[in-house]
């Protein structure tokens, strides 16, 4: 079964908490603490393995849960860090965040890897805190919480050449005679349900692959018919082939479809009207076929017509020839927004971005923004005063105080981070 897209949930494993202890042996007087550090958790990694061309393996896995890592112990030795899932997905696929549809990852090389979701670091020891104030601290810190992601995965065909056209045009049959690949051919619209992929080796020893995808129809870029099914597999092809039936077999005019399916390569969002396309009026030897062409020409006296037929094995020669020839001069298209503009160098000084946002809620109540803010506090144990005394020290360092005076906070205001309350104290 063919998958191209899936949803799921990813959970990385929580960071180890640290521990409190001390060293006890009978002839090491003020041994000290001695609690190790927690484990980091496993992180959720994909992995491009090039034998896989589906999701079908995740197709029903609800959610990737990594494990969590092992506690600190004592005599200062740290916690078993937590194993790292490592999930293996086909060549071409996108990663996408469901929360804002942000791009986390594009997996399009052999053997790349992307870590999804991160594991939580491991909490320090009590050893860690040992001051001359306080040589013997009752406090570890406990381990951060490892990423939770819902996220689509998005398969996206890595082909060099892309067949496209109305269904029943002869795609599948194009293929099966330069290729290996066995597409279903028969003589109804829509044979081909899934793309199809195969090595196509041109006479003179260059090689390419293709991909005979869905047939578009008129409003596929708007998902009628198999719309974005078919659409989404020729976004990294770099040349299309726009396979014709110059026959009429069906009673459609080429000319026609031809206009209807450069617009809806046009409408579509990733400039696939940009890709340089090879013409072959298919069916050339059905009997209204060449008055046909002719017409097309006519219509289109611009564009360069390769005339055969793929059933009977004419004209394949210089269809592969001239395709091999497009593909050696034409780049990749980038899916994404990567354009730098390498001509200038412009240093312009650019603030820095402050980690902290003071939010007025009224009544003397004061909402501190920050992410930072938030993992710090979920790394501290309140029910010690060493606890108590870190958050302060990391807060004042984040700079949260100085932001709330600054905002205009006063002592004994409430201080609201994330879900805990706090009296400002000046």
């Amino acid at each position: 079964m063919f998958i191209d897209s899936v949803k799921i949930k990813v959970k990385a494993g929580d960071g180890g908490n640290g521990l409190v202890a001390f060293r006890r042996e009978k002839y090491v007087p003020l041994g000290g603490p001695s609690g190790g550090d927690g484990g980091k958790g496993g992180s959720i990694i994909f992995e491009v393995d090039t034998n896989k061309s589906t999701l079908l393996d995740l197709r029903y896995s609800k959610s990737i849960v990594a494990k969590s890592g092992g506690a600190g112990k004592n005599k200062k030795m740290s916690g078993a860090d937590g194993e790292d899932v490592i999930i293996k997905v086909p060549q071409g696929t996108v990663v996408r965040d469901l929360k804002d549809n942000s791009l986390i990852a594009d997996l399009v090389e052999v053997n790349q890897r992307a870590i999804i979701a991160k594991g939580g670091k491991g909490g320090k020891g009590n050893r860690h805190f040992a001051t001359g104030r306080d040589s013997a601290p009752e406090f570890a810190q406990p381990g951060e919480i490892g990423e939770a992601k819902e996220i689509s995965l998005e398969l996206k065909l890595l082909a060099d050449v892309g067949l496209v056209g109305f269904p029943s045009v002869g795609k599948s049959t194009l293929l099966s005679v330069v290729s290996a690949a066995k597409p279903e051919i028969a003589d109804y619209h829509f044979t081909t349900l899934k793309p199809n992929l195969g090595m196509v080796q041109v006479k003179d020893g260059r090689s390419f692959v293709m991909a005979d995808l869905p047939g578009l129809i008129e409003g596929a870029s708007q998902g009628k018919g198999l719309g974005h099914e078919f659409l989404r597999h020729i976004e990294r092809c770099r040349v299309l082939i726009h396979v014709i039936d110059i026959g009429s077999v069906d009673g459609r005019n080429p000319i026609d479809d031809y206009k209807i399916i450069n617009e809806e390569l046009k409408q579509y969002e990733y400039r696939l009207s940009e890709r340089p396309q090879i013409v072959f009026a298919n069916k050339i030897d059905m009997d209204n076929a060449l008055d046909n062409l002719k017409q097309f020409k006519k219509e289109f006296p611009d564009v360069k017509v390769f005339e055969g037929s793929a059933i009977i094995h004419e004209g394949i020669d210089e269809l592969l020839y001239a395709t091999a020839d497009l593909l050696a001069v034409t780049p990749q298209f980038p899916l994404y927004d990567e354009s730098v503009d390498n001509t200038h160098v412009v240093y312009n000084f650019i603030p820095e971005e402050s980690e902290v946002e003071i939010k007025n809620l009224g009544n003397n109540q004061w909402e501190v923004i920050s992410e930072k803010a938030n993992r710090i506090i979920k790394t501290i144990n309140f029910d010690k005063e060493e606890g108590v005394y870190s958050f302060g020290v990391m807060m004042k360092k984040l700079g949260v105080d100085e932001a709330l005076r600054n905002a205009g906070a006063k002592d004994g205001d409430l201080i609201i981070i994330n879900e805990f309350r706090f009296e400002f104290v000046e």
